[in-house]
């Protein structure tokens, strides 16, 4: 399970800190605790990729981890740094989040992983690889100064680039969420995400493909050195007003998990903390419901609750053992091949 944890730096380009959408931002602070309190009681572990700006206390701590390199976005709307703050996490709860991140760093199982420093976007015309170079030191660093070895990435809207992998690798990084499976799914600049796909997205978490949600261990490693644990499943809100609809998607969703622990694969999913804002009894019941099967998944076929990080160190660890074996298999073929050629 893993959180993009980014308040409002990760809709500051559509949406006003005062506008609609503030409920759903403050209401991460209350979730965020109550989260911690279910994966407690049911054992869960979860990776939380953080916005490196939530970890500054104040705006001078901020500017001094401030990249050497600025974004150079086409849109200059999407730059975060003439950003309005202010100057403390009690005077602007939308913009810092030391407590949140606190409190996380505490509760067991817990990864706190990056979601870069300013909610960089590694597709948008006009960034990088030096721009995406210098963010990335720069939120290494202020996670570093709260304690904190980052070692997993999520990718600000799941704009994955290849280009970037030598970067992440150099910064200490080795393991990040790859898109779910499907055309609808692909990386692209926001400007590129039609109506169809969006469409498409939606329909998906009711009706689709069976089986294209279960991750593999053996497709994690990837050939560039980093490991890719893909998402299997955007948990989106809870709406009270769509009734059997939304039975319909638990029942898709515990589904799933069922195939990947009888199949022993993995089931990923993934949420902000913002998307449980409003209506939170309902949605952290409907969260709840979910871990109840996890619970049975666990009792039933031994399913395990992991970090992304602790999910790719297994992963290679199979990987290796996988070679070994075909190295020993190949080094036996051999020994029996020259004994035969020895009897005749």
């Amino acid at each position: 399970m893993s959180f993009d944890f980014e308040l409002h730096w990760g809709v500051r380009d559509h949406m006003p800190p005062d506008g609609s959408y503030r409920q759903n931002l403050l209401g991460s602070r209350i979730v965020i605790p109550r989260l911690l309190k279910l994966f407690e009681r049911y054992d869960v572990a979860a990776t939380w990729a953080v916005v490196g700006f939530l970890f500054a206390s104040s705006r001078k701590e901020l500017d001094r981890f401030r990249p050497t390199i600025l974004p150079e976005y086409s849109d200059a709307v999407l730059s975060p740094y003439t950003e309005p703050m202010g100057r403390s996490e009690q005077e602007d709860p939308l913009h810092y989040a030391a407590s949140l991140i606190d409190q996380i760093c505490q509760t067991a199982g817990q990864e706190v992983a990056t979601h870069t420093f300013s909610h960089y976007y590694c597709l948008e015309p006009g960034q990088t690889l030096q721009a995406f170079r210098a963010d990335l030191q720069s939120a290494v660093a202020i996670a570093a100064e709260h304690g904190i070895e980052l070692g997993s990435i999520v990718f600000p809207r799941n704009q994955v680039n290849p280009a970037y992998a030598p970067a992440l690798l150099e910064a200490g990084i080795s393991c990040y969420r790859g898109p779910e499976n499907g055309w609808m799914y692909r990386p692209v600049p926001q400007s590129q995400k039609v109506a169809a796909m969006r469409a498409a997205r939606l329909a998906d978490s009711y009706v689709g493909l069976p089986g294209r949600q279960i991750v593999n261990w053996a497709e994690i490693p990837q050939a560039n050195g980093l490991c890719n644990v893909r998402g299997s499943r955007f948990l989106r809100p809870y709406r009270s007003r769509l009734g059997a609809v939304e039975k319909l998607r638990l029942r898709r969703i515990t589904a799933e998990m069922h195939r990947a622990a009888e199949s022993h694969g993995i089931y990923h999913l993934w949420l902000h903390p913002h998307n449980l804002g409003v209506n939170i009894d309902g949605n952290l019941q409907f969260f709840e419901e979910i871990l109840k099967a996890f619970a049975f998944c666990r009792s039933r076929f031994g399913m395990c609750s992991l970090s992304m990080q602790s999910v790719a160190e297994l992963a290679r660890e199979q990987a290796t053992r996988c070679v070994a074996s075909e190295e020993e298999q190949f080094v036996v073929s051999a020994h029996s091949i020259n004994a035969d050629r020895v009897q005749i």
